[in-house]
């Protein structure tokens, strides 16, 4: 089988990036706090479109959350984890997350990746320096990624699984929190999105950690049932991959990790 790596990103506003390029701020913005400075952007933001989030170029990566899938020539992988440590810098999990394409170049999946997480990783990337060839390949260095590489939409080497599903239409996408719940899968567990800026101030960086590693789960358990819908798994190659989930988290250390099988004992 083909590797694969589902992934989810949890970002948090970009204060310094803010105080170089957000418009229009007035003279004594240099003096102002983070906080101070990030809720008058997303007041602004606000005002103009109806929603506090800022531009994707103003997101700062804090967690690269990843589940990896692949067989050796002696055992099955299924390996779930965050880049770096809650410590580790932006620039370093971004580059850390390219070297995972470089060396394997997996097949990637995720739900809204095209509209989020991906691209926030192209300008972080470059606003940073990082390199990733692989990543960008259109046929060039590879024959075969001129028919099926990373960028394309419809190609399959990224897999956009809430673009997919929704046939590209913006009017008929759903959360993945709810599809994952339809399902009988756990769903997203102890936050959401709106409290990681929040989370992040109070230093909680391993609790957005975990946050982000269910979000990463619940992607790849729609997956599985995805590729079991299309053909791609038999029912027996479903179960199996179902229960090397479950066996997975029951090995995990951190409690948390007992709520969420719990939750999905309960469905």
């Amino acid at each position: 089988m083909s590797a694969v790596l589902v992934f989810d990103l949890e970002t948090i506003p970009d204060a310094s990036g803010l105080r170089r390029a957000w418009p229009d701020l007035p003279s004594e913005a240099q003096a102002w706090s983070d906080i101070e400075l990030v809720n008058f952007a997303t007041q602004q933001r606000e005002a103009l479109t109806g929603r506090a989030f800022l531009p994707l170029q103003f997101q700062k990566v804090v967690a690269i959350g990843c589940l990896f899938r692949h067989q050796t020539s002696s055992a099955e992988v299924l390996r779930l984890r965050c880049l770096g440590s809650a410590e580790e810098s932006e620039s370093n999990l971004i580059r850390d997350f390219f070297r995972i394409i470089d060396k394997y170049a997996p097949q990637i999946v995720t739900w809204n990746g095209s509209g989020f997480d991906l691209p926030v990783l192209h300008y972080r990337a470059l606003i940073h320096g990082v390199s990733a060839p692989r990543y960008w390949d259109l046929g060039d260095e590879d024959r075969d990624f001129k028919f099926n590489n990373y960028i394309s939409r419809y190609h399959q080497r990224h897999t956009d699984l809430m673009d997919l599903l929704s046939l590209y239409n913006g009017r008929a996408v759903a959360s993945l929190d709810q599809i994952a719940l339809l399902c009988g899968f756990p769903g997203k567990q102890g936050m959401s999105g709106a409290q990681v800026w929040p989370a992040y101030l109070e230093g909680r960086v391993e609790e957005i950690r975990h946050y982000c590693l269910t979000d990463v789960l619940n992607t790849w358990l729609v997956w599985c049932r995805f590729q079991h819908m299309r053909g791609m798994y038999s029912l027996e190659r479903y179960e199996d991959e179902i229960t090397l989930a479950k066996q997975m988290i029951s090995e995990q250390s951190d409690a948390r990790w007992g709520d969420f099988l719990a939750a999905w004992n309960g469905h």
